[in-house]
């Protein structure tokens, strides 16, 4: 082969090297924004070459070295920038991005950062206190509801008052006599204008609100005070303090239709979850029991699903959580004080939580991932709980008794409160709902006949 064809050869690598090396330059500069590619051209020639000749002699001879020598050498070194270890170097910093298109409403609308939430402002007062005399101060009983019409339902010794939340007045419902009182019960049936009234001669009296009137009076289960009530739709459970727990159909003469023996002292709590498919009931025993209605229909004992034996005082608060179906927050009194969270699919408990004082009431907000707790000895304040991390979010004062009752307004975010100092009192702890749902109508039907018998 001549020299032609060799300088015509070596043209021609050098030119397809340069070609090349454009294109990765193009390339780089325009496409490859997000990497760093090697390049000769950021590299220090003469370092490297002192580096690898007379810098890497005088460390490994650095006897034959005079002093002088060595200061001169070090003082070179620091002027000359030669006290680095690498010697090969990529492009010092990578280029600056190209802003073709403004920033603002660029983003695709799901990778846009979402606005910062503002935090809730949570008021340390309560909003009203209304007296409440001759408020009966038993832990056991449970004298205060607010059902789905938006009226709070109080026992204060032998009656029943009710105060409409949205006009603020206040109406006598009944006087009980003194031979089968005082009141030991409410609670509101799901349509907000029938009312269950536990007595403590044992019976349960139905009343109709609106008319002002009384339906029917349910006897021969108990033998002994009625402390608790829950409605299932139209079964209207009651638990009394012989330990008992007894479904009523409130349709038929024969209410009695299932009864639940596991408690062998006063049965105080009592929640039907809302699937109305598990019942939580808890009593002075310090037990907790979940009775399933799938399970003890068809059981004449009526065995319960799970006994829960962790408390070591007397169980009142229950609350089932809103957001998930199995999840039921239990509280102890005050020999105990503890919060415990449970599976109740499982039997498992999740979680348990010292508060430091007495246990008397539950509430989960509807609206955000909290619980609030009402408590008696020492402080008696009201506790919001951030969940799971159960954190603190607030402790709210005001009352200078044991918070026995507690009840949730329809909308979620008022509570209204009930203490041994004979006053009521309404916190705004939940704060306001995002969007505003009508409240479902219950189904009038199943109170339809309850005029007709006696």
């Amino acid at each position: 082969m001549d020299a032609g064809s060799l300088n015509s050869s070596s043209n021609l690598k050098a030119q397809s090297r340069f070609s090349l090396q454009e294109q990765l330059l193009r390339r780089s500069s325009k496409e490859n924004l997000d990497r760093f590619i090697p390049n000769r051209s950021a590299m220090d020639w003469d370092y490297a070459h002192y580096m690898l000749t007379e810098g890497k002699q005088a460390k490994e001879n650095p006897a034959v070295i005079s002093p002088s020598r060595e200061a001169y050498r070090k003082r070179l070194a620091e002027a000359l920038h030669l006290n680095r270890t690498r010697i090969l170097a990529f492009k010092d910093k990578p280029p600056a991005p190209i802003e073709l298109i403004p920033q603002e409403n660029t983003s695709p609308s799901h990778l846009q950062a979402k606005p910062t939430k503002p935090r809730r402002h949570i008021p340390q007062t309560s909003e009203r206190t209304l007296d409440a005399p001759d408020l009966v101060d038993d832990f056991y009983l449970n004298l205060l509801d607010w059902g789905s019409s938006n009226v709070l339902a109080v026992a204060l010794g032998n009656t029943v008052y009710l105060w409409d939340a949205s006009d603020s007045s206040t109406s006598e419902l009944v006087t009980i006599d003194n031979e089968i009182g005082p009141v030991t019960s409410v609670n509101w049936a799901p349509d907000g204008h029938h009312i269950a009234i536990g007595l403590n001669n044992s019976e349960v009296q139905l009343w109709d609100s609106a008319a002002n009137r009384q339906l029917r009076t349910l006897r021969g289960g108990h033998i002994s005070r009625v402390g608790s009530l829950a409605w299932n739709n139209h079964i209207l459970t009651t638990g009394g303090m012989d330990g008992q727990i007894i479904n009523n159909d409130v349709r038929i003469r024969l209410h009695i239709v299932e009864t639940y023996r596991g408690h062998q002292q006063e049965v105080c709590g009592l929640k039907w979850s809302a699937s109305g498919q598990q019942l939580a009931s808890g009593g002075n025993d310090n037990l907790v029991h979940i009775w399933d209605r799938s399970v003890t229909s068809s059981n004449a004992a009526s065995q319960w699903l799970h006994r829960l034996e962790d408390h070591t005082s007397a169980v009142k608060a229950l609350a089932w959580c809103p957001f998930q179906g199995n999840l039921l927050a239990t509280g102890g009194g005050g020999g105990d004080r503890c919060i415990k969270f449970w599976n109740t699919h499982t039997g498992a408990c999740l979680n348990s939580v010292d508060t430091g004082s007495q246990v008397c009431s539950l509430l989960w907000s509807k609206i955000e991932r909290e619980l609030l707790s009402a408590h008696g000895f020492n402080q008696n304040q009201l506790t919001l709980w951030k969940y799971p991390s159960m954190v603190k979010m607030a402790e709210l004062t005001g009352h200078t008794s044991r918070i026995l009752f507690m009840a949730q307004s329809p909308d979620g975010c008022s509570v209204a409160t009930a203490a041994g100092d004979e006053t009521l009192k309404f916190w705004n702890v939940f704060g306001i709902p995002e969007v505003a749902k009508p409240t479902p109508k219950a189904n009038p039907e199943p109170f339809s006949h309850l005029a007709r018998i006696r």
